[in-house]
């Protein structure tokens, strides 16, 4: 049976985030041992990959109250998450990560997979139908929080169709 975890305020208290913020950094470690000839090609992608896993996670955090939405964007970091692991297969190919240090990033993926996994199965609990934003407006939108005229039609942008 499963830990119950405390309310989650931000992405960033999740632990598959916190996880995933761990394998980036390792990531970032070890490519920099990568041969030079490999900055534009393995050591891009392989970051690249680590660190998308994470942006995916907070965007499907951004979408929680959406449970199709919050799950396309889960399974889109799984995805990122997959890659992730390709990647490291292909660089301990190459020689760039001994056995040891790929079986434990390759381990590290597989947790955040399960993760992510069992977040996608729970996603209804992720969304409240009493869910308020607690943050403060954009400074763009400071001053029309109050008032409602202000923030109806399209005082944004006009779109001037007569030429």
């Amino acid at each position: 049976m499963g830990t119950q975890l405390g309310y989650v305020r931000h992405f960033k208290e999740l632990e598959v985030y916190r996880r995933q913020r761990e394998l980036a950094n390792e990531v970032f470690v070890c490519t920099k041992r990568f041969p030079r000839e490999e900055i534009y090609s393995l050591t891009d992608q392989l970051r690249r990959a680590s660190r998308s896993i994470g942006a995916q996670i907070a965007e499907a955090w951004a979408k929680r109250l959406y449970p199709k939405h919050f799950v396309s964007k889960l399974t889109d970091a799984d995805g990122e998450q997959l890659e992730t692991q390709h990647w490291l297969i292909e660089a301990g190919d190459c020689g760039y990560l001994d056995e040891q240090t790929s079986k434990r990033l390759i381990g590290l993926c597989e947790e955040i997979g399960r993760m992510l996994g069992s977040m996608v199965r729970k996603a209804e609990s992720f969304s409240s139908q009493d869910y308020a934003l607690h943050e403060e407006p954009p400074p763009y939108l400071a001053g029309l929080a109050g008032d409602p005229s202000q923030t109806t039609g399209n005082n944004y942008c006009s779109l001037h169709t007569d030429y």
